[in-house]
């Protein structure tokens, strides 16, 4: 990654982005496109429609590694609350590292080699503000259990949309023919890559991790296909919120446990029981008595969106809970928000207010995701 003028990271990518006529704003330290000419609502909706083309380079790529399989999952696993034990080859899973007090401090992606050669390493995705605290935190408290190599000379690129895998199919049949959930190591053409299909946006998604070398010819490739389109960041988020997932720094942070955020799906069975997983008495007693405070979906009445912050009270006017994620959703037509109250609150229809400057908008709990999700479940 090379470093701008103003102090920002660049990707690999950035004189591609600008090339294009992107709008590139700060974030997370890397000098980023928040949207291309097109905008954000015509990005939105052609990932509906279509592909949309993200880089996510400045997410951080790492590797784990001990001398087998068990001995790198019982590592992770003491920072995690998810069964990486028994992560299939050729699998990833979605985790968080907790704190002792089960708060969240980063939410990731692993992946488990599909090679039985290279069981003993587990390939991991974290946010990109969180990196640095989360590889500190590795090499804290895992020690010399495994260890952590930090990647480099790589970037991510995602591709998704209902037409993503026919796209993918072009160039990597092996990609596209990938369970939900799978990852493995294959090529793009001539290009070396790793490949996983999950998704961020609600809809089926590859996720492609490339040489720095060769990510810029591997976009340029991708966006010579009309059907398409490169996204930036804002049509990115507008996306993620209508398919009603978490971010980092919003519904997830060190005081909000994954059964407050929602996400206790991702706890399994095995970890539910035996614990041992920071935070973990906290979390079996949430599971078992439910949480303090549930993460709800919101829609306010009329055009206005409203934003993280904003007050949400209850119909006497009490202040309950506040808003984590909120804006338009072009896919819905109309404001959406996600946010935090009690769970006398959170039932689906509930009539709550929500403050947009200063004045109470009547919004009503919905269920979520927003727009219902179109993952690859083949």
């Amino acid at each position: 990654m090379a470093e701008s003028p103003a102090g920002l990271l660049k990707t690999p990518l950035h004189a591609d982005h600008v090339a294009l006529g992107a709008r590139m704003v700060p974030f997370a330290g890397y000098d980023m496109p928040v949207q291309y000419p097109a905008g954000i609502i015509a990005e939105h909706n052609h990932t509906r429609q279509a592909a949309g083309l993200f880089d996510v380079s400045h997410m951080g790529q790492a590797f784990l590694t001990a001398h087998d399989h068990a001995a790198v999952a019982a590592a992770l696993e003491t920072l995690v609350p998810a069964d990486i034990l028994n992560l299939p080859r050729g699998r990833q899973r979605y985790t968080q590292f907790l704190n002792a007090e089960g708060g969240t401090l980063d939410d990731l992606m692993v992946s488990r080699p599909v090679d039985p050669a290279d069981d003993g390493s587990l390939s991991l995705v974290v946010n990109a503000s969180r990196k640095q605290a989360d590889y500190d935190l590795i090499k804290e408290k895992i020690g010399d259990r495994a260890s952590l190599l930090i990647v480099q000379d790589r970037a991510l690129i995602a591709l998704q949309g209902p037409l993503a895998a026919a796209v993918m199919a072009d160039h990597c049949p092996e990609a596209a023919a990938l369970p939900f959930m799978g990852a493995r190591s294959s090529r793009f053409g001539d290009i070396d890559i790793a490949v996983s299909r999950s998704g961020y946006t609600g809809e089926d998604g590859f996720e492609i991790s490339v040489k720095s070398s060769k990510a810029g010819a591997l976009w340029r490739i991708l966006l010579r296909d009309e059907r398409v389109k490169p996204v930036g960041l804002g049509a990115r988020d507008s996306l993620r919120l209508e398919a009603g997932l978490c971010l980092y720094g919003h519904e997830l942070d060190e005081t909000t446990s994954p059964v407050e955020a929602g996400i206790a799906w991702s706890i399994q069975k095995r970890r539910r029981e035996q614990g041992g997983f920071p935070g973990a008495a906290r979390i079996q007693r949430e599971l078992a008595e439910g949480p303090a405070r549930m993460r709800i979906g919101l829609v306010p009445e009329g055009r206005s969106p409203v934003r993280e912050g904003a007050v949400i009270r209850n119909a006497g006017g009490e202040t309950i809970g506040v808003v984590t994620s909120g804006g338009f959703g072009p896919t819905v037509g109309g404001p959406v928000a996600m946010g935090f109250v009690p769970p006398a609150y959170a039932a689906i229809g509930t009539d709550l207010l929500v403050d947009l400057r200063g004045r109470n908008v009547p919004a009503r709990v919905a269920a979520l995701p927003f727009t219902p999700h179109r993952f690859h479940r083949a």
